[in-house]
């Protein structure tokens, strides 16, 4: 049994102490990964990966994880929402939709929301393989949205490297078909 799955027992049998020593177990793999995947994002975003982790884990709160599978699979779910809620914000009518952002400062035009769209498009897509295949989906958040290795998802995932290769390779034509499909209509 790992150390964060003892934690996380410790956790859910009401030790206090063992949610701050998950926290200081886990933070530094989170900060990681949420490093990788606001590497990914478009220029000029305000989001930094400490806010990421942060947000993610206020989140998290006080649920009971079974094991680290299951707390790194609602890490990825949590850090996918914050980046989902944050794109739909900044479509949003009332903070100017799909218009372009004037920079007063240098009265430039700042990077166009494509970005954002295909996040929203994937987003959707995603739910729907998530109905067709729920492991699949779950290996592309943790891919896409936490920026673990094939490795380390299957690790998560408690399945084996080749099989995790197999699911990436298929969700990832699944979810390029669908996107497809979508912006054609």
């Amino acid at each position: 049994m790992s150390e964060v799955t003892q934690l996380l027992a410790s956790v859910r049998a009401g030790d206090d102490h063992a949610r701050t020593a998950l926290l200081e177990c886990v933070y530094t793999e989170l900060r990681q990964l949420a490093r990788a995947k606001m590497a990914r994002e478009q220029p000029g975003h305000t989001l930094q990966p400490t806010a990421l982790v942060h947000e993610a884990w206020l989140r998290l709160g006080d649920q009971g994880f079974e094991n680290r599978a299951h707390f790194f699979g609602a890490a990825a779910e949590a850090m996918r929402r914050i980046l989902i809620d944050r794109a739909r914000r900044r479509l949003a009518a009332r903070h100017g939709g799909g218009q372009a952002h004037a920079d007063i400062a240098e009265i430039e035009i700042a990077a166009p929301t494509e970005k954002t769209e295909q996040m929203l498009a994937l987003n959707e897509a995603l739910d729907r393989l998530a109905a067709h295949d729920a492991r699949k989906a779950e290996l592309v958040k943790l891919r896409y949205f936490v920026g673990l290795s094939i490795d380390e998802a299957a690790e998560v995932l408690s399945i084996s490297a080749p099989t995790a290769k197999r699911d990436w390779t298929y969700a990832r034509a699944w979810l390029f078909r669908e996107i497809s499909a979508s912006a054609i209509h």
